[in-house]
């Protein structure tokens, strides 16, 4: 016990104190204090007359109580946990359970877990008496079941989505029936059910008169959002009608790029952004997988290829009207970012930084001094030297303006002093997600569920939650206008790209090699004088933004941008892609075959060699591990080059470490790359 008169002692309040078993299941043990206030004998409010002031005899006393909190159990403990749980020591238990499960467990076997049989019904005449202890005890759980059915419903609606029958929410609606016919839950249920069928019949709307999803303006059928099909023009000599994208105002644009970023964040379902949930999207038959995060990529995409349609597009476009459109996308970039607008920031700067764009080394010199320096202010925003560092801190700053907020607040109630948002870029919670699903197991020793694992992924899920919130503070208006200019933005297609990359290519060099004069200059940090031809000595490549095909998510978790974070229950931080660690870091390994470019992330250790690296890269690909000795591991190489891994070298030491960390598994016997090398 600790006791101080007048002032409080500086005392953590919650210590680490380790773990302990109960039932087959793992807890983590803290000890929390907590203060009391007590008064000296005779002394005290309602004691009588207080002859001197009573802060001069009262004392402080601090109680210390132990606090469990759920790590490790099987699927049965868990839910058990729902229902019997102490909320007070954990409150964090149900949210994330609820947030996460369907990593690990289908919806449909936890409410078979968790919905009680009905009771058995009543001979005619017969009264119920509740003042049994089981009967007791029996309406105490109904009463757990029928909150936590409540928290969910408000809260993770989609997960009872299972159309035609709904089957789900009808096990839900029939317990709640009978359970609690007449409260806000079985209300609750009955609404979702309207819900679901009205968007069902909508969708048979859409689907009978397709030509319908090109007609009035707004987030929900702006074709930048839902209809790449709808953006991708890519026929030669297609012809612009009405007005181009950059003859509107420069707020007109970046207001139009945050209200439908708003609205697309907005909707995002946090379960998507699960590293499970979402690195299957490329999986055969996985079309439907994380709507809401693809109509994300979609919308950043789109902006990126916007970006890049009005700055290559028109042929015969001399330098300095080149220039003229970089310096605007540059400032509708700072509008953005006043707007606080961090997903279309990320999309104009990945556009700009692009190889298409970075080497247009006239078209730079010619860009004013002013816009360069804002240009290379905002790329610091998201500059991979510091891992997105900056972008991670201003996010935080951002949020912090705001203050407090309550999670029930309805819309459009929030007081207009306070700032709104910001839209964060979802690729940096993707490539966290990605990160913790990748480094920690989903099971644990004794076939245990590894719920800490699960805890960390809703910290992150839970700062989407607090995000989508802040968002409501926007007020902007759609101007159809600007989406329909937006909508009809010439979208260059790769060849296109590259073509245009040819016909603006400087003599002396080739666009990507670092050593020509042409490539050596990086939009990241252009050059100082605004006529200067030269780059900055030591100015280093600037790195290619998502500008794949639109049937590649650029939005990648893959995408490097995170700082490090503590992946472990307990021990050092992992490195992440492309950073060497003492003895381990996260690399990408792709397979060479006609499914495209598809990588998935593995962590890669100083004792892994080549066959466990490839089996394990197999197995993620959803490959036949058996097959393991028919591959060979190549790490892709800067200037279209690969590196070959020996089939019994220790990976980690065989790699070079100034390459990114990105490999690929090819079939012995295969067409070999024409520039192959083998380790020295």
């Amino acid at each position: 016990m600790e006791r101080t008169a007048g002032r409080e002692l500086a005392l953590a309040p919650l210590q680490d104190w380790g773990q302990e078993t109960e039932d087959g299941a793992v807890y983590s043990v803290s000890l929390r204090r907590q203060r009391s206030q007590r008064w000296s004998p005779g002394q005290g409010p309602g004691g009588g007359e207080v002859p001197r002031p009573a802060a001069c005899d009262a004392f402080l006393h601090y109680r210390t109580s132990k606090v469990r909190a759920l790590r490790a159990a099987r699927l049965e403990r868990l839910v058990r946990e729902l229902v019997s749980g102490d909320r007070a020591q954990d409150p964090g238990f149900v949210p994330a359970f609820l947030a996460t499960h369907r990593a690990f467990v289908p919806t449909a076997r936890v409410l078979a877990l968790l919905l009680p049989p009905p009771p058995p019904p009543l001979p005619p005449g017969v009264e119920i008496k509740k003042t049994e202890g089981r009967d007791l005890s029996f309406n105490q759980n109904l009463r757990a079941v029928v909150s936590v059915l409540g928290s969910w419903l408000r809260d993770h609606p989609q997960d009872f989505r299972d159309p035609p029958a709904h089957s789900d929410l009808s096990s839900v609606r029939t317990f709640l029936g009978w359970a609690a016919p007449l409260g806000a839950e079985a209300r609750e249920a009955e609404k979702l059910l309207g819900q679901l069928l009205e968007e069902a019949e909508h969708a048979q709307e859409e689907e009978a008169q397709p030509q319908a999803r090109a007609g009035p303006p707004g987030a929900a059928q702006t074709p930048c959002a839902g209809c790449p099909e709808g953006c991708s023009q890519e026929e030669e000599g297609l012809v612009q009608e009405g007005p181009e994208l950059l003859d509107f105002g420069v707020d007109e644009v970046a207001e139009q790029l945050t209200l439908l970023d708003v609205e697309l964040f907005s909707r995002v379902r946090p379960c998507e952004c699960l590293g499970s949930v979402w690195s299957q999207r490329d999986r055969p038959g996985a079309a439907g997988v994380a709507p809401t995060v693809r109509a994300t990529v979609t919308q950043f995409n789109t902006v990126t290829g916007c970006v890049l349609g009005s700055v290559l597009g028109p042929p015969g476009l001399a330098a300095p009207q080149r220039a003229q459109r970089l310096e605007k996308w540059i400032r509708i970039a700072q509008r953005c970012r006043e707007l606080r607008n961090f997903s279309s920031l990320r999309a104009i700067l990945s556009a700009l930084q692009s190889n298409p764009i970075y080497r247009l080394k006239r078209s730079w010199g010619a860009v004013s001094r002013e816009p360069l320096s804002t240009f290379r202010k905002l790329s610091q925003i998201f500059s991979d030297e510091n891992n997105h560092l900056s972008c991670r801190e201003i996010l935080s700053q951002e949020e912090a303006t705001e203050g407090p907020q309550e999670e029930d607040t309805p819309l459009g109630s929030l007081p207009s002093k306070l700032p709104p948002g910001p839209v964060p870029y979802l690729g940096t919670f993707l490539t966290d997600l990605i990160m913790l699903d990748t480094a920690l197991p989903d099971m644990l020793e004794g076939d245990l569920i590894n719920f800490e694992k699960r805890r960390k992924e809703w910290e992150i899920l839970a700062r989407i939650q607090q995000l989508q919130r802040r968002c409501r503070s926007y007020c902007l208006s759609p101007h159809p206008p600007v989406l329909a200019a937006l909508r009809a933005q010439r979208q260059l297609s790769e060849e296109q790209r590259k073509l245009s990359r040819e016909k603006g290519s400087s003599p002396g060099g080739s666009p990507g090699d670092p050593s020509s004069p042409t490539s050596s200059l990086s939009p990241g940090s252009p050059p100082s004088s605004p006529r200067s031809k030269d780059p900055p000595p030591g100015s280093p490549p600037a790195s290619p933004g998502p500008q794949v095909p639109s049937t590649k998510l650029p939005l990648s978790p893959d995408l490097p941008g995170p700082r490090p974070l503590a992946l472990s229950l307990s021990g050092p931080c992992i490195p992440l892609l492309g950073q060497q660690g003492s003895e381990a870091r996260v690399i990408r390994v792709s397979i060479d075959n006609d499914h495209g470019n598809l990588y998935r992330s593995i962590l890669l250790t100083s004792q892994d060699k080549a066959p466990s690296v490839v089996q394990r890269a197999l197995q993620k690909h959803n490959v036949a591990q058996p097959w393991a000795h028919d591959y060979q591991l190549f790490q892709v190489l800067p200037g279209d080059r690969e590196l070959l891994i020996p089939d019994n070298a220790n990976v980690f030491y065989a790699m070079s470490p100034a390459a990114p960390g990105d490999f690929m598994l090819r079939r012995k016997g295969g067409a070999r790359h024409t520039n192959s090398v083998s380790p020295t």
